[in-house]
């Protein structure tokens, strides 16, 4: 889909449909021509309501505010209300506030709410929209720089096709995506857009002492990788470290999961995969940043030689863990990743990205990544590019001395899950705070997905099955880092 900016007012440009959004309820805008039809058929422009009126060739959208947040989902259900029709050009005018980041985001939101994820289907969904046209004509007679509007575009197709290659990523099935084909797409992405890349391979994960990925992975028929990208410009302004899950499959091991939670366990991989989008994105936008990607590829089967409860496991850093679940694998996967990329790597920002908990999910919500970290500053960074830029849904969990000291073990270090049932994702942070060192240990932040990565249904801008969560977040912060 062909995105362009034109110097035009929207009445001198050339369009199959023009779409038209309703701001805060005001069916008396100028831009507002069918308002007898839009009345007739009860349209009040209540935020993300959409009227097609094919008569005029109009899409109005209702949109409560011109802010970023809600461009961007008004701008995705635009989309979606135009995926069954003939319409293959539209024109709009531009919605900004203050700067271009309201412009950024109605991009951002045209390329999300086109996405769908058709590998499976026998017949493919077809796509009739080719291009959008967007004018210098603005909602609210700002003027519009042409250089900025056209920066918008292309760091909006960046970020926004990136998101959706995650997504492709997530959704694909567990026999078609594996730790090894997780490991290939990495190659692919490195030569496409000139990335390092480096795998390791079982043999190679043994040298580097990963015994608790190793465990996890070891009932599988796919043997783990893990993966490191790089993009290393010259003269970076900061360096920052990502990290991600990356369970192709988890099954819950011998602590097997009832079948119904087995359902959408292919979504495990969607820290690991978003690490993989955000490196695309970085390449693509060539940030100043010296940025690096670790993903932990494993597969958590069960079998003879599954990793089982009572077993006690040597980290990359030396601490042992005594494990009680099995299904509590991802933070295992991770200790020894966050271990290997510390070793690699000095940075001034370390994230790592994971489905890691239900208990966020009951904590936070669906739609909610939680953010937790040594340091007030870090989580902070996150949080607030979150709401102000990113349009994705975060918040802060609060480390304690008290649920620390459940995780506590008799026989190692410390066990792999709490001995309470409550705060499961705090107590799984402050797990994975035990395998970061001292250099970083002011300069991580650990972002549970497990709520937005995979949802059900429709939500905003995203559609059923995989959101892409932390894409969109994190090249935000990169960005910010880099002004």
């Amino acid at each position: 889909m062909k995105i362009e900016f034109k110097d035009k007012k929207i009445k001198d440009i050339d369009a199959q449909l023009e779409l038209v959004f309703v701001v805060g309820k005001n069916l008396d805008h100028r831009f507002v021509s069918d308002k007898k039809d839009l009345k007739k058929l009860n349209f009040e422009g209540v935020a993300d309501s959409t009227c097609l009126l094919v008569g005029s060739d109009k899409l109005y959208v209702g949109v409560e505010t011109t802010q970023s947040f809600d461009l961007r989902i008004a701008a995705a259900k635009a989309i979606k209300a135009l995926k069954t029709t003939a319409y293959k050009s539209i024109k709009v005018a531009s919605y900004v506030e203050m700067d271009a980041h309201s412009l950024q985001a109605m991009i951002e939101g045209f390329v999300l709410g086109s996405y769908s994820f058709d590998q499976y289907k026998s017949k493919k969904s077809k796509k009739s929209l080719e291009s959008i046209v967007l004018s210098s004509e603005s909602f609210n007679e700002a003027k519009i720089n042409s250089n900025n509007a056209k920066e918008a575009i292309s760091n909006a197709q960046a970020i926004a096709t990136s998101t959706n290659f995650t997504r492709d990523i997530v959704n694909t099935t567990p026999d078609d995506c594996y730790p090894k084909v997780m490991a290939n797409i990495a190659q692919d992405l490195a030569k496409k857009h000139k990335l390092k890349c480096n795998i390791l391979k079982p043999s190679e994960l043994k040298a580097q002492k990963m015994e608790t990925l190793l465990a996890v992975a070891r009932a599988s028929r796919h043997k783990p990788r893990v993966i490191h990208l790089s993009h290393k410009p010259k003269k970076p302004k900061a360096v920052v470290t990502l990290v991600g899950k990356g369970l192709t499959y988890d099954s819950g091991g011998l602590s097997l999961k009832p079948s119904d939670y087995m359902v959408t366990m292919k979504a495990d991989k969607s820290g690991g995969s978003a690490v993989l989008g955000i490196m695309r994105a970085v390449a693509m936008l060539d940030l100043p940043i010296e940025v690096h990607g670790f993903v932990g590829a494993v597969e958590n089967m069960i079998g003879g030689d599954a990793y089982k409860p009572d077993d006690v496991l040597v980290a990359k850093n030396g601490k042992t863990i005594e494990v009680r679940n099995t299904d509590a694998e991802g933070r295992l996967v991770l200790a020894d990743v966050l271990g290997y990329a510390q070793q690699e790597v000095k940075a001034d920002y370390l994230f790592d990205m994971a489905t890691l908990t239900g208990a966020c999910v009951v904590g936070v919500g669906e739609y909610t990544s939680g953010i937790m970290s040594n340091n007030q500053e870090v989580s902070d960074l996150l949080i607030d590019v979150a709401q102000d830029v990113s349009g994705e849904l975060a918040s802060k969990l609060d480390f304690n001395r008290y649920l620390k000291a459940t995780l506590k073990s008799n026989i190692a270090d410390i066990c792999n899950i709490s001995n309470t049932r409550y705060g499961g994702a705090i107590t799984a942070g402050h797990f994975l705070a035990e395998f970061i060192d001292e250099d970083h240990k002011d300069k991580w932040a650990h972002i549970d997905i497990a709520g937005p990565a995979f949802v059900e249904h429709e939500w905003g801008e995203n559609p059923v099955g995989a959101s892409g969560a932390g894409v969109r977040l994190i090249v935000a912060t990169l960005q910010k880092l880099a002004q």
